[in-house]
């Protein structure tokens, strides 16, 4: 099981929807703080910090180049939330699974 630090950042940094079309954006490509700060109308320094969350919690990497910073996907972190969520959707799915059939016996079942 992943450790509940590393999920409580990744989530946590998740939760905010600036945080999740940044990391929509850099799905599409790497990309430098200014030209994640432009649709998202803000200023560099808000998004700065935006970028430093989502870095904290290892979904994105920076790199200085030249005057800019570029940022791109780290995707080690987020594998580790999709592990968990998987688990937990299988869970429920069996159990959900299990309702059915009880419903299903109960529906055939004399009264």
């Amino acid at each position: 099981m992943v450790h509940q630090e590393v999920l409580d950042r990744a989530f946590a940094a998740l939760s905010d929807s600036t945080r999740r079309q940044i990391l929509t954006r850099l799905g599409e490509g790497p990309a430098t703080i200014g030209e994640l700060a432009e649709p998202a109308g803000m200023t560099l320094t808000g998004l700065k910090k935006h970028v430093q969350v989502l870095e904290d919690a290892g979904l994105v990497t920076t790199e200085k180049v030249g005057r800019s910073r570029l940022c791109r996907l780290g995707t080690e972190r987020l594998d580790d939330a999709m592990a968990w969520i998987s688990f937990y959707q299988r869970v429920w799915e069996r159990r959900l699974d299990g309702l059915d059939a009880y419903f299903t016996l109960q529906k055939g079942s004399p009264e």
